[in-house]
């Protein structure tokens, strides 16, 4: 079996832009593109018919909402501006050291995050009492090309870790998207209703999600 974690909200909090748009326009134009004057509706608006429960990497959406203005973003300034914009302050949650160390006993450990900014997991990882090297796998939703809850993004999790997902717990916050591991036969650690401190508890003592 194998156990993974979400990663914000579960593992880690994370300051974000209180208005990402214009986090987004002021990279831009350090980056010398010219940032439509109706950027606010520009980035609201949908440019990318991607298929129910796919990820639609933000870069490609900032990109596709300039041309939709006749503007461009040439150097790969999109990514550019996003990566930029989005620089996380984090903070590393209470017990989330101590789950992954529990859960390591248990079998190998994921990470399975939604996140449509390139390189913001590795950024936050580096920044918070984790590492990369604490996961066998990592699987993002803008890597994976779907989020949770969709079936594809836990089973390419699984796939990453040699497990098949009705063999995986998965823990999260979010019921609505970290639950839908229960869809394949897997299990949810709701963190609405424990904690991670209680979760590694359970493992060390025994009836926690270990064969």
């Amino acid at each position: 079996m194998a156990i993974t974690f979400d990663l914000f909200g579960t593992l880690v909090d994370v300051a974000y832009p209180d208005s990402p748009s214009s986090a987004v326009a002021d990279a831009l134009s350090e980056l010398g593109v010219s940032v439509p004057d109706d950027w606010d509706d520009a980035y609201r608006e949908v440019h990318i018919d991607a298929p129910e429960g796919a990820e639609v990497p933000l870069p490609a959406h900032v990109a596709a909402a300039l041309r939709s203005r006749g503007a461009t973003s040439p150097d790969n300034a999109a990514r550019r501006a996003v990566v930029n914009a989005f620089d996380p302050e984090v903070t590393t949650r209470p017990g989330a050291v101590a789950a992954v160390e529990a859960a390591r006993e248990c079998g190998p450990v994921g990470l399975l995050s939604n996140c449509s900014v390139p390189e913001l997991v590795s950024r936050t990882l580096i920044r918070s009492d984790l590492g990369r090297r604490d996961f066998d796998d990592i699987t993002t939703s803008v890597a994976c090309g779907w989020r949770k809850p969709h079936e594809q993004a836990f089973e390419a999790s699984a796939r990453g870790l040699g497990v098949d997902p009705s063999d995986v717990t998965h823990v999260g916050d979010d019921p609505a998207t970290d639950g839908g591991i229960e869809a394949l036969g897997g299990q949810f650690v709701n963190l609405r209703e424990t904690t991670l401190d209680a979760f590694a508890t359970r493992i060390r003592r025994g009836d926690g999600p270990c064969p």
